[in-house]
């Protein structure tokens, strides 16, 4: 007499029921198909843990957009004035602003980090961002209904330079090590 073989019971996406599949997140061991699965160093972990991990080091209170804001739009305010008192220099006023830009957007960084208490997250990163365009606004507008061209050029120079030079000191992106 033969012994039956056990017949293995199948297994299915928790996200997608119709497809099988013998992948497992080793983190909470549910099973997953290759399109809900994300290759870690150590093994595929499914999307849910992974958004649960990031958001671990969301630590931004509601509160934190609004100092944020507000810091940087004021200090990106005072930035670009000085930026239109540098543009009457004229020549030496190109190397001045390539040099004062990095260092107003240093400035508003700290500022940044100060006021929030170093907390963290993308929407706050992105938001005080924003607010560095925002702060410059009623310059730039003044600008350019004075129809002063190198005010406003100086002023698109300042923007340019600042603005991902904030985003990216905040969120802690490294271009080289």
């Amino acid at each position: 007499m033969t012994e039956l073989e056990p017949t293995p019971t199948a297994t299915y996406c928790y996200a997608h029921p119709t497809r099988e599949t013998s992948l497992r997140c080793k983190r909470c061991e549910r099973y997953m198909c290759v399109s809900c699965s994300v290759r870690t160093p150590t093994g595929y972990v499914c999307r849910d843990c992974v958004r649960a991990h990031q958001r671990s080091f969301d630590t931004a209170e509601w509160y934190d957009y609004a100092l944020g804001f507000i810091t940087a739009a004021l200090l990106s305010g005072v930035a670009a004035f000085l930026v239109t008192l540098i543009g009457g220099i004229g020549f030496f006023g190109w190397f001045l602003i390539a040099a004062g830009a990095p260092a107003a957007a240093a400035a508003i960084v700290e500022s940044v980090r100060l006021v929030t208490r170093r907390h963290r997250s993308r929407p706050l990163f992105l938001t005080v961002a924003a607010a560095v365009v925002v702060g410059a606004l009623p310059v730039v507008l003044f600008q350019i209904f004075t129809m002063n061209i190198f005010g406003i050029i100086f002023q698109a120079i300042y923007l340019v330079i600042a603005v991902p030079i904030v985003y990216t000191r905040l969120s802690g992106i490294q271009l080289s090590k």
